[in-house]
Parts: C-alpha cells; sequence; structure tokens
C-alpha cells in the first residue's frame, strides 16, 4: 500500500495534466486550424464553430461530472476513470484524423472535441476520489496539492504547447495527446487498484437528465449570451438565450425535488448539511468566479495591448502571453503542495482563507497598473496571485474529499468540480459582459476619432465605428490584427477608399492599443475590483469551514450528518453563551 499510493498519485496526475492541457491548447492554435481546414473562425456561421470549439469542452466537461461521479460509486472509480483515458485517447485520434474540411470540417472536430470530453470528465470526476482512497487523511492535501499543480502546470502548458505545434502541423495539436493517452491507459488498467467499495444502486436516470440538460442549457445560454444579437453588442436580449437560460435553472430545481424524492439519488443533497463540505465548495465556487474569467482577459490584455505596443506581431501574441503568465504558475507550484502538506498538520480553514485573501490583495493590485506597465510589476502581481491560489486550491479540496463518507467520494469529487466548472464558464460571462459594455459606450467615438486622425475617410470611420467590439476583441486573441478583421467587415467600396499610408498607420502594431486601451482599462479594472470582491466573499465562506475535521472511515453518512449537526448545536450554545456573558 505504501507504493501504491505514489502510482495512483503519478497515473492520476498524469491524466489531469493531459486533460488540463487539452482545455487551453487550442486557445492558442485555432488559427492554424481553422486554417487547415480552410474556414475563417471570423466570419458569419464560423464564429458560432469557433465558439463551440473554445467552450464546448468545458461545457460537456461540467454537465458530466456529477453523473459519473456517482457511477463510479456504483461500479468502481479504477474502472470509469480508465474508461475516461481510454475514451480520450480515442477522441484524441479521431480529432487528428478530421477528414473534412470547411463547416463539416469545423461540426466533425466539435463533435470529437465531445468525445475528448467525455473522457476528460471521467478523469476529472475519480481522480481527486482514487487519491483519497489510497492515502492516508494526514497526508491527502499534500497528494491533493500536487494534482493540483499538475492541472495548472496542463493549463499553462496548455497555451505554450499550442503556439509550438500549431507552427508545425494542425493536426500535432491533437496527436501530441494520443502516446501519453495510450501509457495512460495501459497503466492505469494494469496498476490501479480498486481500493472504494462499489455501491449497490439504481441509477437514477430522472435525476440524472434534469441535472445533465439543466446545466447544458444554463451554460449554453450563459456562453451565448456573449455575443452580439440584432443591434445589441450582448446576447442577453436573445430569445434564445432567454430560453435557454430560463429552462435551465427550471429543470435544476426540479432536480433538487427529485432527489428529495427517488429512492437512490443521483447525488445526495444531505451532503450539504455538512458544513465543512458546504462551505469549501462555496469557498471553491466562489473563487472559480473570481479567477476563470480575469485569466481570460488578462490573456486578451497582453495580446491585444502590452505585447503589440513592445513590438510583437499579432500572430506572435498568442504564445508570448502564455510565457509571461508563468509567473503565476510559480506561485502555484511553489504553495500548491506546500499549502496541502501543511494542511495535513494543521487543517484547511486558515490556509484556504488566508489564499483567498491574498488573491483579493492581487486583484486590487491589478487594478493599479496602467495599460503600458513594467513587466516586472505584473509578473510580481501574477506570482502573488499564484500564490494565494495555491494556498487555497488543495487544502480546500483536501478538506472537501475528507469531509464525505466513503462510499460518496466519486459523486462528492464530481459536485467539486461541477461547482468549479460552473462558477469559471459564470465568471467569463460576468467579466467579459463588464468589459464588452464598456468598450461599446466608448470605444466607438474613440475608434471614429483615431480613424480621421490617421486619415481614414469619413465614411470608413463611421462604418467601423459599428462594428461590434467582440470582433475586436476575438480577432486579437486569436492572434489576428484586429484593424485587419474590422475592416475586412467593411463593404470593398470603402475599404478601397483608405489610402496606403492610413492602411499602413491604423494596422501597424501600436495604433489598436492605443486606441482601445483606455476605454479597455477601464472595463478590466471594474472586473478586478468585482473579482477582489468575489475572493473576499470566499474567504468569508472559507473561514466558516470550522476546524479540522476527517469523516471515519467506518462512518455512515447518517452518522457523519448527526455528528455535524450536533458540533453545529455546540457552536451555536457556545456563541449564545458569550452573547448572554456580554450582555450581563
Amino acid at each position: 500500500m505504501v507504493q501504491y499510493k505514489w502510482v495512483a498519485l503519478s497515473n492520476t496526475t498524469l491524466g489531469v495534466l493531459m486533460a488540463s492541457i487539452n482545455a487551453n491548447i487550442l486557445l492558442i492554435s485555432i488559427p492554424a486550424i481553422f486554417n487547415g481546414i480552410h474556414l475563417n473562425p471570423l466570419s458569419g456561421d464560423a464564429f458560432q464553430y469557433l465558439l463551440w470549439l473554445l467552450f464546448g469542452y468545458n461545457i460537456i466537461t461540467a454537465t458530466l461530472l456529477v453523473t459519473f461521479g456517482k457511477l463510479s460509486d456504483m461500479f468502481g472509480r479504477v474502472k470509469l476513470y480508465n474508461l475516461g483515458f481510454l475514451i480520450f485517447t480515442v477522441g484524441s485520434i479521431l480529432l487528428a484524423l478530421t477528414p473534412s474540411t470547411g463547416a463539416a470540417g469545423a461540426m466533425e472536430l466539435i463533435l470529437f472535441r465531445i468525445v475528448q470530453a467525455v473522457g476528460g470528465a471521467f478523469i476529472f470526476a475519480n481522480s481527486a476520489a482514487i487519491l483519497t482512497d489510497a492515502f492516508p487523511h494526514n497526508e491527502r492535501g499534500k497528494a491533493l496539492g500536487i494534482n493540483q499543480v499538475a492541472f495548472l502546470v496542463g493549463s499553462l502548458l496548455g497555451l505554450l504547447l499550442g503556439g509550438v505545434l500549431a507552427v508545425i502541423d494542425w493536426r500535432v495539436v491533437f496527436l501530441v495527446s494520443v502516446p501519453v493517452g495510450i501509457i495512460g491507459t495501459i497503466w492505469s488498467y494494469f496498476k490501479l487498484k480498486e481500493l472504494g467499495k462499489p455501491q449497490t444502486a439504481h441509477i437514477d436516470i430522472y435525476g440524472n437528465a434534469t441535472f445533465a440538460i439543466g446545466l447544458t442549457l444554463l451554460l449554453v445560454g450563459v456562453t451565448y449570451g456573449m455575443l452580439p444579437y440584432g443591434n445589441s453588442v450582448m446576447g442577453w436580449s436573445s430569445p434564445f438565450v432567454l430560453a435557454t437560460i430560463t429552462s435551465g435553472a427550471l429543470l435544476l430545481v426540479a432536480f433538487i425535488f427529485i432527489e428529495r424524492k427517488v429512492k437512490d439519488p443521483m447525488f445526495r443533497l444531505e451532503l450539504f448539511r455538512i458544513r465543512m463540505f458546504t462551505a469549501a465548495n462555496a469557498a471553491g465556487m466562489l473563487g472559480s468566479m473570481a479567477r476563470g474569467g480575469v485569466f481570460l482577459l488578462l490573456i486578451i490584455l497582453l495580446q491585444g495591448i502590452w505585447l503589440p505596443l513592445h513590438g510583437y506581431n499579432f500572430a506572435e501574441t498568442p504564445f508570448w502571453s502564455g510565457i509571461y503568465m508563468i509567473p503565476m504558475l510559480i506561485g502555484f507550484v511553489i504553495m500548491g503542495p506546500l499549502s496541502g502538506w501543511l494542511s495535513d498538520k494543521y487543517g484547511a480553514r486558515f490556509l484556504a482563507t488566508a489564499g483567498m485573501l491574498i488573491s483579493a490583495f492581487a486583484f486590487v493590485m491589478l487594478a493599479t497598473l496602467p495599460f503600458n506597465f513594467t513587466y516586472f510589476s505584473f509578473a510580481s502581481i501574477l506570482l502573488v496571485m499564484g500564490i494565494g491560489s495555491g494556498m487555497f486550491a488543495s487544502p480546500n479540496t483536501a478538506s472537501i474529499m475528507n469531509a464525505v463518507p466513503p462510499e460518496n467520494r466519486g459523486a462528492a469529487s464530481g459536485m467539486r468540480a461541477t461547482l468549479q466548472n460552473t462558477g469559471s464558464t459564470a465568471s467569463l460571462a460576468i467579466f467579459f459582459t463588464i468589459v464588452i459594455l464598456g468598450l461599446a459606450s466608448s470605444l466607438p467615438h474613440a475608434l471614429s476619432s483615431a480613424m480621421t486622425a490617421a486619415g481614414a475617410p469619413q465614411v470608413v470611420s463611421t462604418d467601423i465605428a459599428h462594428i461590434p467590439p467582440t470582433s475586436a476583441l476575438f480577432g486579437a486573441f486569436l492572434g489576428y490584427n484586429p484593424v485587419t478583421s474590422m475592416l475586412a467587415q467593411l463593404p470593398a467600396n470603402d475599404t478601397r477608399s483608405i489610402s496606403n499610408s492610413t492602411l499602413a498607420t491604423v494596422t501597424s502594431t501600436d495604433w489598436f492599443p492605443n486606441t482601445i486601451a483606455p476605454s479597455f482599462m477601464k472595463s478590466l479594472d471594474d472586473s478586478f475590483y468585482i473579482g477582489a470582491i468575489l475572493s473576499f466573499v470566499a474567504a468569508f465562506a472559507s473561514l466558516f469551514r470550522g476546524k479540522k475535521y476527517v469523516h471515519g472511515e467506518g462512518s455512515s453518512l447518517e452518522e457523519t450528518l448527526h455528528a455535524s449537526d450536533a458540533a453545529d448545536e455546540a457552536r451555536i450554545r457556545k456563541l449564545e453563551e458569550g452573547i448572554d456573558r456580554k450582555r450581563g
């Protein structure tokens, strides 16, 4: 058993690393992939394909995690984890072999990406539960900390690999996962052991259906809400968005009622009566809401403004933005395993709470930076943010997994990951909406005035002011010159009327950053302050998790709930006694 725990750690770390790399690898390689299938990602209907390739993986993963966690409790965590490795590898092979081009090729990529996401959901849902089964309670924080570091390393490594491999061939972007997937599948099949006892239960068809469909509709609606609709720069007033969000929310409410009635629910809602479990999950979701969207906005800040101002061509900025985000990774790598080890000894409350407070401080410091900041200042803040995130992540995860009975670890791990993925998607919607609405109010005038000052005809200055700012931001994000992307949307007669000297001015690397920066930074600062508030609220939730607690291996869920209720009653009596003493 002493040797097996390290086998479990190394294999699950490899799985999480592979799955997290592929979650972000497309962010950099999308232009090369769309060029490979001969489709412009910013044109017409192709933008829908772009959206699904970027966000579809996370949407599908989030909706399947709890279901897969419950199935793992029933049929075996290792068995379904192995299946996830296999499915992920098959999805990677299919992506690399995509036969069609144009719109058909884009649809095939989306479908194969969904296959990959199903495999990733099996891996994410079970890795923490397998580690919790394999490690004693006084070492789980350390093990989960290493696993969390692998997740963040994979997220940033995906940005770097996407930039390097896309230069070679777009198919290599997907093919790189295949050898890792094959090795991991064989290794997990022969070496991982089923330590948890599978539970006999019926599959909760209605609970699974309402949760999966409801969450999918909700996340799809939130994603499409970030796109222009009609004359609006955002899609929140779209009937489709309103219908999907409303129906998704209603199905999730129905899920709660169903789970309280069925004999074998997909998820035991009573787990939320455990104070540690509820507080840690609330803190985790709020922390994801604070970080998820801001990470994307920082990349857009680097790619659309800072890197071009420092001499980088737009085509090079996706790769270099990953390089310049590395200080955050360093901070996480330093504190992730260390905080996990400390939480094994002293509990999670202080470390996780302090981590969120440090993150809140880092957000406030980001809001003080000018758009043409010195990199040392930026890197220092990213390092502090990485340290705060590292202090929070592994202790928080360990406390969630320690708080539940062994037979519920798969479902608990799935719920933890679902809430965090949902928080990240909500974060994207919140912060992207803030930035787009801020740009919509000030960018049109700024673009029109700057175009006129550069010598463009008045008709061009007027028309370009009506192009949604989403196009400019996504263009910069994908490594295209945003001005070139916007000019391509104007009538041909308008673009032909622009002189060569004016065209050279407006397509230079510094014209767009200087034009957009004042409007963008105002909205970005608002996002940073909201991130700070969310981090502070997450710290407050973390503080209420209680003292160090480890669920007894032989205890049932009912015994745990009784003990949790008794502990809460004792705390309330102690608080009331203190209030009475002060009044006296």
